[in-house]
């Protein structure tokens, strides 16, 4: 596969088009940004362990019915991939209770919430990714109600196999965040599943193994994403 110009480069990645229009190439960086783009940083081998992780993570979505647009692992920080077109609706889904949605409605970070919570939000950096609902969603036609249905149906779903997933590696699934692409018009998973876009607590001592890390300052960010990447693969 012949990798050609980039197409577009993001907080965390740079996607290439290759010889074949059906396909692209996923190149993972190692800059880190915090607070839509407010703080910014490097985490050494970030690249690396999203790239591996969000492969492991896409091919055992596969394996269990979501269709994904994951193709294959290239390098350790290139992945190929169906070309799709993103949709600019961000899906968040929230287990636990942490984050901006702790300070945004005054709850206590930790808290178990009764009910998966899902939230929308406009793909937008400049104007900092609002968070948005169903008819913000139709009356700017982000998406169709055909296929937020599908989305929803579709987080659902991933939300229950990845709670159970990351349970059994003895880790507490708190909350992550999910794009769909259109690929020959199916609503598809794409971008990344990795502790840059999943908040992620050991079970057992509720230590932050994800980019909140980096976020808050905590220290032991390198490693700790390499420690999510070691439980992953086993």
């Amino acid at each position: 596969m012949k990798k050609l110009d980039m197409i577009y480069e993001g907080k965390a990645k740079k996607v290439f088009k290759t010889d074949n229009d059906k396909k692209y190439i996923v190149d993972y960086k190692d800059d880190a940004t915090a607070f839509n783009g407010v703080k910014k940083g490097t985490i050494v081998g970030k690249g690396v362990v999203n790239n591996k992780m969000s492969a492991a993570m896409f091919l055992m979505l596969e394996e269990k019915g979501i269709r994904t647009h994951f193709l294959e692992l290239l390098s350790d920080r290139e992945s190929l991939v169906r070309a799709v077109k993103i949709l600019p609706v961000e899906v968040i889904v929230r287990n636990v209770v942490a984050g901006s949605f702790a300070k945004r409605l005054g709850l206590e970070e930790g808290t178990e919430i009764k009910e998966t919570i899902l939230e929308f939000c406009y793909k937008n950096d400049e104007l900092g990714d609002p968070i948005i609902n169903d008819y913000h969603i139709y009356a700017l036609e982000l998406a169709t109600r055909e296929q937020l249905d599908k989305i929803k149906t579709d987080t659902f779903k991933i939300n229950d196999i990845m709670k159970v997933y990351f349970k059994e590696k003895g880790i507490r699934l708190v909350d992550f965040k999910l794009e769909f692409g259109l690929y020959d018009g199916e609503v598809i998973l794409a971008d990344e599943i990795s502790p840059d876009t999943c908040r992620l607590w050991d079970l057992a001592t509720n230590k932050k193994l994800d980019k909140d890390r980096f976020r808050r300052d905590l220290g032991e960010v390198e490693e700790t994403y390499q420690e999510v990447l070691k439980r992953i693969q086993g």
